[in-house]
């Protein structure tokens, strides 16, 4: 009696498996600070600029590397305190998640799961140099992917309407 029900178990085939994303690795790509600020640490609050992005590019049927890449100017004026890059890389497997899915999957719930690593290491680089550490606040990576796929689409019209006549 309990070969059938170990037997029905391990029958289950991989097609009724729930779709899933499983992260494989996760690592640092690239990591550059510069600090032509130091040692002349002011008492005046910088002005922060933030810029991030977010790439993935197939690397195996199912597997997928998802970046993100930040990028971190502290100024006064002219005067740079300190240049923070980062790219956090990620290696995610797509498990039972069709074409038309994938990408949102790897340009949304992937990056939402790195960028908490990625906070880190850029505020942990940032205390290092002698700085507060920053502290990104929370990325709407849905919003971003809504932004990216209408620039995108506006794209393709301009594309049409250059070329040839469309029947």
């Amino acid at each position: 009696m309990s070969d059938n029900s170990n037997q029905a178990a391990n029958e289950t085939p991989a097609a009724d498996a729930a779709p899933g994303l499983q992260i494989m690795v996760q690592y640092v790509r690239d990591l550059s600070f510069e600090n032509p600020g130091a040692p002349n640490f002011a008492e005046l609050q910088p002005d922060i600029g933030v810029s991030a992005n977010v790439g993935a590019r197939k690397l195996s049927e199912s597997d997928y590397e998802v970046g993100l890449k930040f990028h971190i100017e502290a100024k006064n004026g002219d005067n740079v305190h300190f240049i923070a890059e980062l790219e956090y890389c990620g290696v995610f497997r797509l498990v039972n998640i069709s074409e038309a899915d994938a990408k949102p999957a790897l340009l949304i719930e992937a990056p939402r799961q790195l960028f908490p690593f990625a906070r880190r290491v850029l505020a942990d680089t940032t205390r290092d140099g002698g700085y507060p550490p920053i502290m990104l606040d929370p990325i709407d990576f849905m919003a971003l992917y809504q932004q990216n796929q209408t620039a995108e689409a506006d794209d393709h019209d301009d594309a049409h309407e250059e070329g040839a006549p469309v029947n």
